[in-house]
């Protein structure tokens, strides 16, 4: 796959975003103006200063109006851009490139999702069946057959498997408990974890991401204006998208121990930023764990770990606050949440912190005091075998 990239061209300035929570007292604006307003309060801009908009939502409006209304913009373009769970780092591609081809020299991405209060039970899909030809399994049915397809590939003991991603979950509900954001701030043992009713096939109820309404924006512009706007902005190195053409879905070799979409995303983005080890090169890494099992299996599709090899390096906690290569420092979207919008920009809410040492003391990664400038955001939207898969990846240095 040829992909240039945008390499330093274009930096983020500023970042807002809301506590992730049942925000049955707040709407869709509400969470909007929260958001942009701590972006452009951070970078030093007014609204009228951006010259372009992007609003990302699966589920929260149809069209720019709903961005354009709440922030009262006169005569700005607002594009409404959605791709299912990787919607808010659609945004943020959009604007990164809109920048980076000269036509406009400042632009604002937003995610947003208000869903707790709709009537429906979960995430609504689109299109909603009506022909009985669509698939009748639920997400987490879906990857909950990671499990036993990894379990018996690389010869581990059910059992073991399904604590090792109770580990997961439990790592990230304690990165969770210190970040004020985040949905679900109470740890959570891994004990506790598996004795929580099941949802599907070895999967419990803290398997599963929660759903959440929030916000979150980033302000970018290109590099060489960055100092207008901040004295330490994050310099955008690598964004890749991957769509899926669903052929795993009747592929009969189709596994589900490796997600080829987020691979080849992720094979991208190292080749345009220059990254050739990533567990050892990235700071940290902020990582679409939806359900436990895809944590795991994108250890191993984003390079992390070997094949066949993250269940023991979770278990060995390399993945941890304090270990080799932190992912999910702020609880990932199984402790903070997942209004699916917004959910990429707080991944890269989430580096923008942490590169930029404010971080509280309590979950600030060692990494970043120690020399590693870079940080990665992973985001995916749909299912095993029909995904399309985000990478993206940030830093502090200007590269030459």
């Amino acid at each position: 796959m040829a992909s240039h990239g945008i390499r330093d061209q274009v930096t983020i300035v500023g970042m807002g975003c809301t506590p992730f929570a049942e925000h049955f007292d707040r709407g869709v604006d509400d969470l909007l103006v929260e958001a942009t307003t701590e972006a452009l309060t951070g970078a030093g801009i007014e609204r009228a200063d951006a010259d372009a908009w992007w609003l990302g939502t699966a589920q929260s409006g149809m069209s720019g109006i709903v961005l354009a209304r709440a922030l009262q913009l006169e005569g700005a373009p607002v594009t409404r851009v959605e791709n299912m769970c990787a919607t808010g780092s659609e945004a943020l591609r959009a604007a990164a490139y809109a920048v980076a081809s000269g036509a406009y020299d400042l632009a604002v991405a937003v995610g947003v999702e208000k869903v707790k209060d709709s009537g429906y039970q979960g995430l609504n899909a689109f299109p909603i069946p009506t022909d009985g030809t669509n698939r009748t399994l639920t997400a987490a049915a879906m990857f909950s057959m990671v499990l036993p397809a990894y379990a018996e590939r690389y010869g581990v003991d059910p059992a073991h498997l399904r604590r090792v991603v109770a580990r997961i979950a439990s790592k990230n509900h304690a990165n969770g408990a210190k970040n004020p954001k985040a949905q679900f701030r109470k740890e959570m043992s891994v004990d506790a974890i598996c004795a929580m009713p099941a949802v599907a096939g070895e999967l419990g109820v803290f398997d599963c991401a929660g759903v959440a309404d929030g916000a979150a924006t980033a302000v970018v512009c290109r590099a060489a204006d960055a100092h207008r706007y901040t004295d330490d902005p994050l310099y955008v190195k690598a964004l890749s998208l991957v769509a899926g053409n669903g052929s795993g879905l009747i592929d009969p070799a189709y596994d589900y121990t490796t997600f080829p979409e987020i691979a080849a995303a992720a094979a991208d983005a190292y080749r345009q930023a220059g990254v050739t080890d990533p567990r050892r090169e990235l700071a940290l890494a902020e990582v679409h764990d939806c359900f436990t099992p895809t944590e795991l299996v994108l250890m191993e599709d984003l390079g992390f770990s070997a094949r066949g090899e993250a269940w023991v390096d979770c278990e060995k906690g390399l993945y941890d606050l304090d270990g080799e290569l932190p992912v999910n420092p702020d609880g990932g979207l199984k402790s903070f949440g997942h209004p699916v919008g917004a959910s990429g920009l707080r991944m890269m809410y989430e580096a923008w912190l942490q590169l930029r040492r404010q971080a509280p003391a309590d979950r600030q990664v060692a990494a970043v005091d120690e020399g590693r400038s870079l940080a990665l955001t992973h985001n995916l939207g749909g299912y095993p075998g029909e995904m399309v898969s985000f990478v993206g990846i940030v830093g502090t240095e200007l590269g030459d």
